[in-house]
């Protein structure tokens, strides 16, 4: 019968549950990882394959299935365990647990530390409380100690070992200790039938369990002591004066030495007495050979298995936490991931032409050639080498987010690991060839870009380094084989032994490889250049102007700037060239799945003549893109938009809106929208009207961010006059309208000198009561410049010198002004940034922008 513990205790492990979960996980991995390097401290991988090498097939076959059902057995603890706690689990719960804990105590020693801590972990996920996981590891402990004093009591009894006198033990065989582990096994056994039924320690209550469950105990722990023991013997040659049962005293006592040190696994210990008790019968090589292979299957082999479901179950249990962390990382990481990745391949690439241009350790070669034909080994060398070389140019293509780079990549690392163990059982190549890969997959969505290889810019840095590496592994060759002398006839000389000519080949076939790729590169077409769009380019760019829901994208109706499509022809970046700045006016137009591609291609179409990518006018849903470009990011200013669904002339806050309106229209004034099918007949009109308002201002033409008076523009958009009682037109603005209706703004805004004060205001005010009553949902009213600047010491210096600027700056731009008129309409402000090098380019950049959009440098210093 269960007592209930104290009634602070749930809540109390409850909390610290919550609270160590994590960290214990941490905790398990971390000693994971110190186990295995311990182990690997102590063996090197490339002796036990040696040790493995004349060990038949069929013997370490049969091992290998008495590990299974060893560990198999094992799950018998867990199982008996939570019947006597009455918390039932499904097998494959229980059954994961306790392989892990069985796995991790193996080998790190501490048994109900080690794999109390997995129990502890596992068991708690799964709905147990602190009390029942707690006597879950008591109960699987006690199994495990029953068996073995049950089963080494009956051998060491009736096969009374004689134990060598350099262990100085008290006595001189094991006969006097199976009398003691019986001893054990009884007083347990009559305490449980006849003593108390339960014991209390620190408040909690544990009972015992009943006769049933207890054999039950035994009979499993004895089952898996017996198995364990049957795994190294099986690896053992068959020597007739060693019997199962003699060899399993010999094991048990090696096993009682090894648990009483606490060593992780025993090491050491267990491997010193087995070879003493078993030297009179086997050479002791012989036997460390074999008890290098069973370490190596019976420990290390679950050990890894248990890391890597620990792993698995960590995810499964924490995959909210997961799955957040990965898509926050990937967030601040997108500009990182791609080229460390391209670096991490090109050392790859590095190691597979120089590990080429070595030769082969002899003993590899030697176990090799017992099973493989020579013709694998000379194609695998040859075919490491020209992956080498091919991860070399394909990390350029990682660097630039190629989506053909990330597959190729992918299919050469993983040829590339078989080649390294093909060639030559380079097993660590291998083995760290498949990290590399296992770091890639991850990151299938950091490159997206659909560009040709032969398209991408090799540096000088990139086409240098590439060189470099080619030298250095001929160089390594040539000095590694400079005993050999170099014939003709050397070409064509194939044997396991003849390392010199594979070097030859390989390094020849990756020379070729190189250089077919450089000439393909050379022959492709030039890049194009910047060109002003045709009568032709204007009807592509046309429909897709009208299915963008940015306005802005009317901008390259005008005809004044260059355009560049992508592949499919659906999306555009236009732009203009002035001196370095390649400046691209706002964000690209078509299709926001094309975007990625298509600044991609844009910055390296800056990066062949040498210039800087500049993008005016971004917004803030996609910086991301243009981080990623390697681009900074300062902010120009905010952009007002005025949500129509909410926009009312009716309260006091409208009042001012309701007397302009009411003013002019009682002086006559009337509002009308003209299509484009009527705007030839009034162009004659507007020209005298915008000749007049710019004589007026003293100003000239804006140009690049904002439209110019043109009459092939201007027949293009709808175009917005109010009259006067006569009907003559006093003021007048395009629109630009956005497809489905998602937002509308107005471009040039002329208006005749002797025109009724207000008369821009009354024709913002009819336009947005039209757009509302068409179904519009945002009235665009431009950007602010400078607005929105954040003035704190903490700040970047560009935002405190923008903000300097926007206050005391109305002498050059009536910074203040103008947000103060759009502000009257109760806009949403939306940040505009600026996306291109920084650096010591940006006063360049700055300058350029200003000549750019001034119509020249005049344009800039004067209005």
């Amino acid at each position: 019968m269960e007592a209930v513990p104290p009634s602070h205790r749930p809540s109390m492990s409850s909390r610290l549950a919550h609270r160590i979960g994590p960290l214990l996980g941490l905790l398990l991995f971390a000693g994971a990882l110190w186990v295995l390097h311990y182990e690997l401290k102590a063996y090197r991988f490339h002796d036990v394959m040696l040790s493995l090498e004349d060990l038949p097939r069929k013997r370490f076959f049969a091992a290998l299935v008495l590990t299974c059902l060893s560990y198999l057995v094992m799950t018998g603890y867990d199982a008996l365990a939570l019947r006597y706690v009455q918390h039932p689990l499904p097998y494959g719960k229980f059954g994961l647990a306790s392989f892990i804990s069985y796995a991790f105590s193996n080998n790190m020693g501490f048994g109900m530390i080690a794999g109390g801590s997995v129990r502890y972990r596992l068991y708690s996920a799964w709905g147990l409380s602190a009390l029942e996981i707690t006597k879950v590891v008591v109960f699987c402990s006690l199994t495990l100690w029953l068996g073995f004093f049950t089963l080494g009591g009956v051998v060491f009894l009736f096969e009374p070992l004689m134990l060598p006198k350099v262990l100085h033990l008290p006595f001189a065989s094991a006969h006097a200790l199976g009398r003691i582990f019986l001893a054990i096994v009884a007083a347990y056994l009559l305490w449980t039938i006849l003593g108390k039924r339960s014991v209390r320690i620190r408040g909690w209550e544990f009972s015992f369990p009943s006769a049933q469950v207890l054999v039950a105990q035994v009979i499993i722990a004895s089952m898996d002591w017996a198995l364990a023991g049957g795994v190294l013997y099986a690896l053992l040659p068959k020597v007739p004066s060693l019997s199962f049962p003699g060899f399993l005293a010999i094991y048990l006592l090696a096993q009682t030495g090894g648990l009483i040190s606490q060593v992780p696994g025993g090491l050491g210990v267990f491997e010193t007495i087995v070879v003493l008790l078993l030297s009179p019968t086997l050479p002791a090589a012989e036997i460390l050979g074999v008890l290098l292979a069973y370490r190596f299957l019976y420990y290390l082999i679950p050990l890894f298995m248990a890391v890597l479901l620990l792993a698995v179950q960590e995810l499964f249990q924490r995959q909210k936490v997961f799955k957040r962390f990965v898509e926050l990382f990937a967030q601040w990481s997108s500009g990182l991931v791609p080229p460390v990745i391209a670096f991490t391949v090109f050392i790859g690439g590095t190691i597979l032409l120089f590990s080429g241009a070595i030769p082969a350790v002899d003993q590899h070669l030697i176990w090799l050639k017992n099973f493989l034909p020579l013709p694998v080994l000379e194609l695998s060398h040859f075919f490491a080498s020209l992956a080498g070389m091919g991860l070399l140019i394909l990390a350029r293509g990682l660097q630039r987010r190629l989506d053909a780079a990330y597959h190729l990549t992918a299919v050469l690392l993983g040829f590339a690991a078989v080649f390294s163990l093909l060639k030559g059982w380079d097993y660590e190549e291998a083995i760290l060839l498949g990290f590399m890969l296992a770091a890639l997959l991850p990151f299938r969505r950091q490159f997206y870009r659909k560009a040709s290889l032969l398209d991408q810019r090799f540096s000088p840095g990139w086409i240098a380094g590439i060189i470099l590496v080619m030298l250095c592994s001929v160089w390594l060759g040539m000095f590694s084989y400079k005993h050999v002398e170099y014939s003709g006839a050397l070409w064509w000389k194939f044997a396991f032994d003849k390392n010199a000519p594979r070097f030859l080949r390989a390094s020849v076939g990756a020379v070729i490889l190189a250089l077919t790729f450089g000439l393909a590169r050379l022959i492709r077409p030039s890049p194009p250049k910047p060109l002003i769009p045709t009568p032709k380019d204007m009807e592509r760019i046309s429909p897709i102007v009208q299915q963008s829901p940015r306005t802005s994208a009317n901008l390259a109706l005008l005809g004044d700037k260059n355009i560049l499509f992508n592949e499919k022809e659906t999306a555009f970046i236009m732009y203009a060239v002035e001196g370095r700045s390649w400046i691209a006016m706002g964000d690209p137009v078509g299709p926001e799945e094309e975007w990625a591609d298509l600044l991609w291609r844009y910055r390296e179409l800056c990066d062949q003549y040498d210039d800087w990518p500049v993008f005016y006018e971004v917004g803030a849903e996609h910086l991301h893109l243009y981080l990623e470009l390697g681009l900074s990011v300062l902010k120009l200013g905010e952009e007002a938009r005025v949500f129509l669904d909410t926009f009312s002339m009716e309260g006091g806050g409208r009042k001012e809106f309701r007397r302009t309106v009411r003013k002019l229209e009682e002086g006559g004034c009337t509002f009308a929208l003209i299509g484009t099918e009527g705007v030839p007949a009034i162009l004659p009109e507007l020209q005298s009207i915008s000749d007049g308002w710019l004589a007026a201002k003293n100003t000239r033409e804006k140009r690049f961010s904002l439209g110019y008076f043109s009459a092939g523009y201007l027949q293009k958009t709808p175009v917005a006059i109010v009259r006067n009682k006569d009907g003559k037109i006093l003021a007048f603005s395009n629109l630009w309208l956005g497809t489905n209706k998602e937002e509308f703004s107005m471009d040039l805004m002329r208006y005749l000198e002797e025109a009724p004060h207000g008369i821009m205001e009354y024709l913002f005010i009819q336009l947005i009561l039209w757009g509302k009553k068409e179904g519009y949902q945002w009235f665009n009213l431009g950007m602010a410049p400078l607005s929105g600047l954040e003035d704190h010491e903490l700040a970047p210096l560009w935002n405190r010198l923008g903000a300097l600027v926007f206050r005391h700056g109305e002498h050059f731009y009536n910074f203040q002004g103008l947000r103060q008129y759009k502000k009257k309409f109760d806009p949403e402000w939306r940040p505009k940034y600026l996306a291109c090098p920084g650096g010591m380019a940006l006063p360049r950049i700055f300058t350029n922008l200003g000549t750019l959009i001034s119509g020249g440098v005049k344009g800039v210093v004067a209005k």
